[in-house]
């Protein structure tokens, strides 16, 4: 196991020579029935999907389900997953009713929602939908909350 430095000076060590040493974990995210993941390529890109069964090496299978998140169940490469550290107790293989109820139980959704990757996904959508003009507005706004924020700055200097 590798273990973690104790202090910054010495580099971490193989053989556990100091009792009070921690071990380091080196991956969390398991490809797991129950993992919530987000889509990063093909037509349903950028949406929330559940991985139901794990078909092989490469590929599993994910639902949404539908009614939720807008994908049905399909399988996919997991080089086209990002996995999440949130999860919820299914059985592998479960059905979409299943599926649905343990999400609404854990109330997985709700903590994706939370998180700050699921804000930044949310404020990227906004911000490709926004039009020509509504960028305009965006920059305008911001130069101006720029020039209040250098005025604040230079009365605290003085």
């Amino acid at each position: 196991a590798i273990l973690a430095p104790v202090d910054s000076q010495h580099p971490p060590t193989l053989a556990p020579s100091k009792p009070h040493a921690h071990v380091v974990e080196m991956y969390t995210r398991f490809v797991e029935p129950g993992r919530l993941a987000l889509i990063t390529y093909g037509p349903c890109a950028g949406k929330m999907c559940t991985i139901v069964d794990i078909v092989d090496q490469k590929r599993v299978v994910v639902d949404g389900p539908e009614r939720v998140t807008g994908v049905t169940r399909h399988m996919i490469p997991v080089k086209r997953l990002s996995l999440t550290d949130l999860t919820c107790k299914i059985p592998k293989g479960a059905r979409e009713k299943t599926l649905r109820l343990a999400l609404e139980k854990d109330g997985v959704m709700g903590k994706w929602s939370a998180t700050a990757w699921a804000k930044k996904v949310k404020a990227n959508e906004v911000k490709g939908s926004m039009t020509d003009f509504e960028r305009f507005k965006l920059m305008v706004a911001r130069k101006k909350r720029s020039v209040e924020v250098k005025k604040s700055l230079k009365k605290t200097k003085k």
